[in-house]
């Protein structure tokens, strides 16, 4: 299951501020903002909680999501093998069109659902796909309203 528009790459990190660091003079136009995450997600074994860090930095048409975890009770980000530096790729991610369509094909496709959070109406949607088996990493889609999405391009 690939679709939608892929336009970001995500990293797991154990200090934010030394990530962003890494990508001052490459790219880095914008002070990037830190946005404090704590949220409840459904996965296959029942609610787990999440608490942490993330920040977003776009670099042409691509965002890179850093992301420091102080509780993942999912185990997603736990579970991400280092590679020696301070920066673990983790997954990336599209944007879906259309939520209710995507939604219907999840269960029929190979990869499962590591967790997902969906709080209804226009609110931020998103599932991660297992396809660690497959791709090395897992696969995030996301649906948002376009104003929502006008906003995280602007950040």
């Amino acid at each position: 299951m690939l679709e939608g528009l892929h336009y970001q790459n995500a990293y797991v990190c154990d200090d934010l501020e030394a990530a962003i660091d890494l990508f001052r003079g490459r790219g880095l136009r914008k002070e990037p903002i830190i946005i404090p995450v704590e949220q409840d997600v459904r996965t296959a074994d029942g609610p787990r909680h999440q608490k942490g860090r993330i920040c977003f930095i776009w670099i042409d048409n691509l965002q890179y999501e850093l992301i420091e975890m102080e509780t993942d009770e999912v185990g997603l980000y736990r579970n991400c093998l280092s590679n020696g530096g301070p920066l673990r790729f983790h997954h990336v991610c599209y944007r879906i069109d259309d939520w209710a369509d995507f939604r219907a094909r999840v269960d029929q496709q190979e990869f499962p659902v590591a967790m997902e959070r969906d709080l209804g109406g226009d609110a931020l949607k998103f599932l991660y796909l297992d396809a660690r088996n497959v791709f090395g990493h897992y696969l995030e889609y996301t649906w948002m309203p376009d104003a929502m999405w006008e906003q995280i391009k602007a950040m």
